[in-house]
């Protein structure tokens, strides 16, 4: 049986706002309100943060490192 294809059902993990990279389970990542507005939530993932990926804030569009 090939599993190639398969959807898996259930929760999904949360991702990266910007790379959409899939946190780890016990990954050290952080979840927080825009900076600027405060109206939508960045998530950021430990690699991300440590390679200082900068974001954008789709609403506002404040950029942060």
């Amino acid at each position: 049986m090939s599993i190639r294809g398969a959807k898996f059902h259930g929760p999904s993990p949360p991702s990266d706002s910007t790379t959409n990279w899939v946190l780890a389970p016990l990954e050290r990542g952080v979840v927080f309100a825009c900076p600027n507005c405060g109206k939508t939530t960045v998530i950021r993932s430990a690699r991300s943060r440590k390679l200082g990926v900068t974001y954008r804030c789709p609403e506002c569009g404040f950029i942060g490192p």
